[in-house]
């Protein structure tokens, strides 16, 4: 192969001394309406040493305080590098094995992706893309994070199409020849954790299976698609947290001799190597919540936005609607996208530009309906997208509307617990 792989081992930084179930906490992209969440992490984690301190919930991004909320990140991530807080081990893959809330297992390889060989472009022909459309308004806050950092904690989760289960499944049956590097209950219905460093030779075996699966020829045959470039790493969960790194990345590289941009730690990102055909692993829908609306106003226009759209279920996209205690389904007959999803944002872009209002990404049924029971606001219930769909919508079609679909239940979501310098 011309190019080489784009997933590979990682100097890796482990927590130590501390409790580690005070130490990981759920992505920052989690919970951005349910502000009590945070509050209740906050007061359980209290000043103890925690990954909490280390990163902005999204749901401070717009406050006041947010310049001073990034400043103390980055001054605790220097404190907790100069107090030796973390230990760090070299150019290695973990395992890790994550037990849900639900019991499922999940299975994972952490290691570093090159930003070198991954575009969110819609456009794009690199072996690791973007599977959902990026909203470049949300890479700069971002970016005021990542830039002054000395760290990064991953929540992104990658995914490889390996229907034999080549690459990850293997070593669940190997963990006697690796050494476990931690055991964690996670709070707030997180499951638990284990995490461990793979050997030399486990190491070449996960890269010797991971080059089978990006042969050209393999990848042609298998998804019928000749010609086309090939696609070894579909972004699952963090797409903004990785284009926010590419972004980063770009401008780094302007300012250093070419020479040394393959060794410059802000080259590569931090993540969790997932395989789509995981048992445990869900697609769960992403469901709309509208504030700030008049829901009866915005019905109308969404009937009026599309040729033939009803309050009857029909043949077509069915899309069903809350709010109040008013609930019932759309129908767009002959809709042009190919998911409902798309249907919808489509529309309340549109919508949204023109009369005002915000709608905030909701995981969970139960969050949609106690959401909506205030007034001027309505949500809407989309249905899962079948998850092997992935890998050829990104291939023939390029990415799909953003928030397409949750890679699980938001307490299912990856929690900070490594890190990796990156300056």
């Amino acid at each position: 192969m011309g190019k080489r792989i784009a997933f590979s081992p990682a100097d890796i930084l482990l927590p130590m001394d501390c409790g580690l179930t005070k130490w990981a906490v759920v992505a920052c992209d989690q919970y951005t309406s349910q502000p009590e969440y945070w509050e209740r992490v906050a007061e359980y984690v209290g000043d103890a040493p925690s990954s909490l301190h280390l990163i902005l919930p999204e749901n401070k991004l717009n406050s006041d305080s947010v310049q001073k909320e990034i400043k103390n990140i980055h001054k605790t991530m220097e404190q907790y590098l100069k107090e030796k807080r973390f230990r760090k081990i070299e150019e290695t893959f973990l395992y890790v094995e994550r037990i849900l809330a639900n019991g499922s297992l999940r299975r994972g390889i952490l290691g570093k992706i090159d930003l070198e060989q991954y575009s969110y472009e819609a456009n794009s022909k690199t072996p690791v893309r973007a599977t959902e459309g990026t909203v470049l308004s949300r890479i700069p806050p971002r970016k005021q994070v990542r830039s002054g950092a000395a760290i990064e904690l991953p929540h992104i989760m990658v995914l490889i199409d390996d229907p034999d289960k080549t690459v990850i499944e293997p070593l669940s049956e190997q963990k006697k020849q690796m050494h476990k590097n931690y055991i964690c209950n996670l709070m707030e219905n997180g499951g638990m954790i284990t995490g461990y460093t793979l050997s030399k030779d486990q190491i070449d075996q996960v890269l010797l299976a991971l080059k089978d699966l990006a042969d050209p020829v393999r990848f042609s045959e298998h998804y019928n698609a000749e010609g086309k470039a090939v696609l070894t790493f579909a972004i699952g969960d963090g797409n903004h947290s990785l284009a926010t790194a590419k972004a980063c990345w770009e401008e780094v590289k302007k300012k250093i001799p070419k020479k040394d941009w393959m060794a410059h730690p802000a080259r590569y990102a931090l993540v969790e190597l997932g395989n789509l055909h995981e048992d445990s692993l869900k697609f769960d829908a992403i469901h709309r919540v509208v504030f700030d609306v008049n829901p009866t106003h915005l019905l109308q226009a969404f009937l009026t936005y599309y040729d033939g759209a009803s309050l009857e279920k029909g043949e077509g996209h069915q899309i069903r609607y809350v709010y109040g205690k008013t609930n019932g389904t759309i129908t767009i007959p002959n809709p042009e996208a190919v998911l409902e999803v798309a249907t919808l944002q489509r529309f309340l872009d549109d919508y949204l530009a023109e009369h005002g209002g915000t709608v905030d990404y909701i995981h969970g049924v139960d969050v949609v309906n106690t959401l909506t029971k205030e007034d001027n606001r309505i949500g809407f219930l989309l249905p899962p997208m079948e998850k092997e769909q992935l890998f050829p919508s990104v291939i023939f079609d390029g990415p799909m509307p953003r928030k397409t679909f949750s890679v699980g239940e938001a307490h299912d979501k990856r929690f900070y617990m490594e890190a990796r310098k990156i300056k």
